[in-house]
């Protein structure tokens, strides 16, 4: 196969190689050993080394060389394991390239042609193989070759599908394609001689939305920040508004939240995206969402079958989901019946013979001596081997996990839970009282020692009675456990609460947490003594809210549940970093614990966190921010009304965010609440949509008739403050959201008691037609506008930072950050992963506390400066190495902090000077960049000593290494560190000499003038006038050294060196001083006086350079160049 060129600096090395075929230009080698006789020394030693060499780091036996006459480099550009295939590759170059060769005076250029061609041959491989992966592979090649001709875009940019479609202009309809690429969409169209084309890069994207209009049956319509466009098309429309929603959603989450959302590994390498792994990853996402699965399952297979349900005496047709540790069954009715059967829990899979009633049976044992028939399987044989491969995969895994467990058992005795404590100001008593906790663990719920209502009624008792009778009968029908099946009737027993003593263990079994705790026994104890006595800002946080989760309730008036409560948050937070403590996860917890053991409310914990609400509890709430959006849409569809007087649904939707967070236990009187997470564990997020409507349906009048946010505010506080339930015989306790609103307004319509069942059983009924695969596609849209919100947030930041400190117009501030940020995304599109990862990873760093206020803060690197230089620098004039040293120079000037990074600020800065500043500020610049550090002793390869990766400034706040995350940080002196920082920010706005420049500088000091000049009208007459002020600064320069070398100007010197000392600008000349005794210098004042007497210099930097102009072409020209820089830098890398 043909290889990207490799340079082998000896051809021969260790005489491992023989030469087969030679010429000129080309060397076809065998690897010794390959096909001798055994019986040579040599050939058994090359043999010997190549087989025990890995298997990914094996040599083929046969290669071609490229190599230029003369010279000792040579170049692989082919390799096979069979001597056929490589005489394949030969004969092409001797017939193709050979006579080609002998026409080129300069070998090397022959060379570099060579490696061209190979190159083209292997994108061409590239391009059939990516081809080969559609269903039309000759008509897919062709689309792609046009994509590339139509569009100019790096080979690395790969087209995943294309559609015929219209694109709208106005009521004029545009006849083209639609190119769908993992980073951007475009369209094409040639009609009647007149050429269209245009791309949109995803990250552009701001809302993608289905129209219908008189002229157009339905339309897709996509929304940038600069406009609109629509797409219509007469086949596959659902299927172009999907993938067009998964490219852009993948996308967005990829370039700007890659820390906070989690993507599957296949979508984390875009160039693997195909048409088939996007539907592949929909499909994923949707089992995972409806069976509440962790989210690291694969899907591997999926066939329609039917499953024998006892309690219907029949088969229930259906579908069978299998992943890497689930069986998962859903009949064709979402939510009729649902099946769940871990792996973990079955004893074998096996096939039974096949009848005419019972077509392709397989039966799955479980542990609890029960049996699933599933019937109607295609492709039941290889099937049935995938699934015992696995489960015997993972029957061995669980043999290794006890064994390692048996051991260390015997090693040591058990180690107990330790509560521990922060030194919070507690009194001896509590101190005494909490020493006797130490050793204790909390192997019963809280709610077992600590009942609200104790005694409690005969009612309440009796009505408990009930429906424990009630859900007796339910598991001796549909079976119990996670493999109990569910359908409606199981929908009703949730409705009507679950009794207090089966709550705990049918949370567990709802939400398969029992299978978590199962196969990480020990985990939860692990957990809690890692984190014992760990201080952090989430321990801090936890430590703030132990005493605000349900204050009313007796359990955590009390330091056990209190302690409960701080190991389950404390450890949960050392599990996951990356969510760490959110606010109302300390409510939630609470809850668990009331009705669950501690490891078991640990493990619930887990599974609403990262499985039930993803991307809730992280960093930014992306989760619960996108279910609002979603759920200001589902208002508008099923609530017209309502949304018809409401027109502005984000008051609503900011109103119910806490129902979301909190599953309403921070809006609901308690034994209320607790019913509404019961219905959560069962229906998922699907349920606090439901009754979210319901809520807003019941008292739709009153918010339609509300004047104010306010007012719409207190009517939902007040309708929810009194829905009661049957268990509330007395006051019932409410988290403090809820009491603080019991005051009524008068002018409030008074809203009836409601019961919870009743809510619960009319959200059902009338909003019960919401499926997941809705809300999964609905979640997808929304994602994209939450996304380009926090965007856009961060952008507004960036600017009224910048602002105050700039004279640049406030347009073209906004229109440079777009070119930043380009810059930054460029990198991402076509760079190697090396720089990509670099790039993102700079663009969520923290370089110093200053910089604290930016969530997300782009930068950029050497190569991205030097790109956006070019584009930008208003007079780049002259040669592109000398431009390229100005920028290499300009760069290090701007790296104050010397992390090799620049941030939006510093290159603001630096283009206020040269667009919108004096005259004097602009040559102080150019002096700037003539002088250490920008001017360093060897520019073509500055050493990492005169660019430390290290920042003198430290964070507030640093994400340490797995490591050293036990490490206790001092908090305080990191604020005295702040402090001090912020002293030396405000030393270093103090104007402070600026250093004489030494020959050497002033020398390249004029080269930059000259260079500058070079094609300006008045070109003569700058070269005459440059010509003039350089002999009066070398006269004056001269006139200093002669006397400085008769000792008279000794002082003046001294203090000038002193200056430069303070100024800590002295690095890299000689040994520290500004310069030796008989140096000659000048100073930038008599640069600056200097250029000052020529009017045609001051004319050329007084000049104004139109900075809008510059902006729109760089726009222009930015991808292709930055694209063209990238192909180059991949070529010879």
């Amino acid at each position: 196969m043909w290889l990207h060129p490799e340079e082998v600096l000896l051809k021969n090395a260790l005489k491992l190689w023989v030469t087969v075929r030679s010429n000129d230009f080309f060397l076809l080698q065998r690897r010794r050993g390959h096909g001798e006789p055994t019986g040579r020394i040599t050939g058994l030693l090359v043999g010997a080394l190549d087989t025990v060499l890995d298997s990914n780091a094996r040599v083929t036996p046969f290669r071609i060389l490229l190599q230029v006459p003369g010279s000792q480099i040579s170049w692989v550009i082919a390799s096979g394991a069979a001597i056929e295939e490589v005489n394949k590759h030969w004969d092409w170059l001797v017939h193709n390239l050979l006579r080609s060769l002998s026409v080129f005076e300069n070998k090397e250029d022959a060379a570099s042609f060579v490696k061209g061609k190979v190159k083209g041959l292997i994108a061409e491989e590239v391009r059939g193989r990516q081809a080969a992966q559609e269903e039309e592979p000759e008509k897919f090649r062709e689309v792609l070759q046009k994509f590339e001709l139509h569009f100019g875009l790096p080979s690395s940019e790969k087209l995943v599908t294309y559609y015929s479609c219209c694109c709208w202009k106005g009521r004029v309809p545009r006849q083209g394609f639609l190119y769908l690429s993992i980073n951007h969409m475009a369209f094409y169209s040639f009609l009647l001689g007149k050429e269209v084309k245009f791309v949109i890069p995803w990250a552009e994207v701001t809302r993608l939305e289905r129209v219908s209009t008189g002229l157009m049956t339905e339309a897709i319509r996509v929304n940038t920040r600069q406009r609109q466009r629509e797409f219509s098309m007469f086949l596959n429309l659902d299927e172009a508004f999907g993938v067009i929603g998964q490219l852009a959603d993948i996308a967005l989450r990829r370039l700007l939240d890659s820390e906070g959302l989690e993507l599957d590994r296949v979508l984390q390498q875009p160039t693997r995206i195909t048409k088939r792994i996007l539907e592949e990853q929909a499909l994923r996402e949707y089992v995972l969402a409806l069976f509440r699965l962790p989210r690291g399952e694969r899907l591997h297979e999926v066939a329609s079958c039917s499953v024998w349900t006892p309690h219907g005496r029949c088969h229930t047709a259906g579908t069978l989901y299998t992943t890497d540790s689930y069986l998962c069954f859903s009949s064709r009715e979402e939510g009729n019946c649902i099946l769940l059967i871990p792996l973990s829990e079955v004893l074998s899979i096996e096939k039974v013979e096949s009848t005419s009633l019972l077509p392709n049976p397989i039966i799955v044992s479980v542990r609890t001596k029960k049996a699933f028939q599933l019937i109607e399987l295609p492709d039941r044989d290889e099937l049935v081997e995938n699934l015992n491969t696995r489960l015997r995969s993972l029957q061995w895994k669980q043999s290794m996990f006890r064994s390692k467990k048996d051991g260390r058992r015997s090693m040591s005795a058990p180690t107990p839970y330790y509560t521990f404590y922060y030194d919070t100001g507690h009194s001896d008593e509590e101190e005494i009282e909490e020493q006797v906790l130490r050793n204790t663990v909390n192997s019963e719920a809280l709610m077992t020692a600590f009942h609200q209502n104790q005694p409690g009624t005969n009612d309440d008792k009796s009505k408990e009675q009930v429906k424990e009778r009630l859900w007796e009968d339910h598991f001796l029908e549909f079976g119990r456990g996670v493999h109990m099946f569910r359908t409606d009737k199981i929908q009703r027993l949730v409705a009507m609460g679950i009794p207090e003593s089966l709550r705990g263990e049918l949370w567990m079994t709802l939400s398969d947490a029992s299978s978590e705790l199962e196969s990480h026994q020990g985990y939860y104890t692990s957990m809690v003594q890692k984190s014992m006595g760990l201080s952090s800002l989430a321990t801090e946080e936890i430590e703030r809210d132990l005493h605000r989760s349900l204050p009313d309730h007796p359990a955590f008036q009390n330091p056990t549940g209190i302690a409960a409560l701080r190991r389950v948050l404390t450890a949960y937070a050392h599990r996951n970093p990356k969510i760490g403590y959110c606010q109302s996860m300390n409510i939630l917890a609470s809850v668990l614990l009331l009705y669950a053991k501690e490891e078991e409310a640990f493990w619930l914990l887990v599974a609403v966190c990262e499985r039930m609400l993803p991307d809730y509890f992280n960093r930014r709430v992306i989760g619960a921010q996108v279910d609002q959006s979603v759920f200001e849409e589902l208002i508008r569809e099923r609530l017209p009304e309502l949304a018809e007087h409401v027109p502005d649904l984000s008051t609503l939707s900011s109103v119910s965010l806490s129902w979301f967070l909190t599953l309403f236990l921070s809006v609901l009187p308690f034994h209320s609440a607790v019913c509404v997470v019961d219905c959560f564990f069962f229906h998922g997020i699907k349920a606090i949509f439901q009754l979210g409507l319901a809520a807003l349906e019941a008292n739709a009048a009153q918010l339609s008739a509300s004047t104010d946010d306010g007012q719409a505010l207190m009517i939902l506080t007040s309708f929810l403050d009194q829905v009661g339930s049957e268990e509330s015989s007395c006051p019932p306790s409410s988290p403090p959201a809820a009491e603080e609103t019991s005051s009524s307004d008068a002018d409030i319509p008074a809203v009836g008691p409601t019961n919870i069942t009743d809510l619960i059983s009319e959200s059902y009924e009338k909003f019960g037609d919401l499926t997941v695969r809705q809300i999964e596609r609905l979640r997808c849209r929304h994602r994209i506008q939450v996304l380009q919100a926090h965007e856009d947030t961060t952008k507004e930041n960036a600017l009224r930072i910048v602002t105050p400190d700039v004279s640049i117009p406030p347009e073209n501030l906004a229109d440079v950050y777009d070119l930043f940020k380009t810059e930054h995304f460029i990198s991402l599109y076509w760079g190697d992963s090396s720089s990509a990862a670099a790039a993102e990873a700079a663009a969520w760093r923290y370089a110093d506390s200053s910089r604290s206020y930016m969530e997300r803060q782009y930068r950029l690197d050497r190569p991205q400066f030097k790109s956006l230089y070019g584009l930008l620098a208003p007079r780049p004039g002259g040669s592109n190495q000398h431009s390229d040293t100005l920028a290499n120079r300009t760069f290090t000037l701007l790296d104050q902090d010397c992390d090799n990074l620049v941030t939006f600020r510093e290159f603001a800065g630096w283009l206020d000077t040269l667009y919108c500043e004096e005259l004097n500020e602009k040559i102080r610049l150019l002096y700037r960049l003539h002088i250490p550090p920008a001017l360093t002793e060897s520019e073509d390869d500055p050493s990492l000593t005169k660019s430390p990766l290290l920042s003198t400034n430290r964070p507030l706040h640093v994400n340490l290494p797995s490591d050293v995350e036990g490490e206790v940080t001092d908090y305080q002196e990191q604020l005295k560190q702040m402090l001090q920082d912020l002293v030396k920010e405000r030393e270093k706005d103090v104007e402070k000499p600026l250093p004489l420049m030494n020959q050497r500088e002033f020398i390249q000091f004029c080269k930059t003038l000259y260079s500058m000049f070079h094609g300006d009208p008045e070109e003569n007459d700058l070269f005459q006038a440059i010509a003039t002020v350089t002999s009066l600064v070398l006269q004056i320069g001269e006139a200093g050294h002669r006397g400085h070398s008769s000792g008279s100007e000794v002082t003046s010197q001294e203090e000038g060196r002193g200056a430069a000392k303070d100024a800590g600008l002295d690095a890299g000349r000689g040994n520290g001083s500004l310069a030796a005794e008989n140096e000659w210098t000048v100073s930038y004042a008599q640069i600056l006086a200097s250029l000052l007497t020529e009017q045609a210099l001051v004319n050329f930097f007084e000049k104004p350079v139109d900075l809008s102009a510059k902006i729109a072409e760089a726009k222009e020209k930015q991808y292709h160049q930055r694209a063209g820089l990238l192909t180059l830098q991949q070529g010879t890398s």
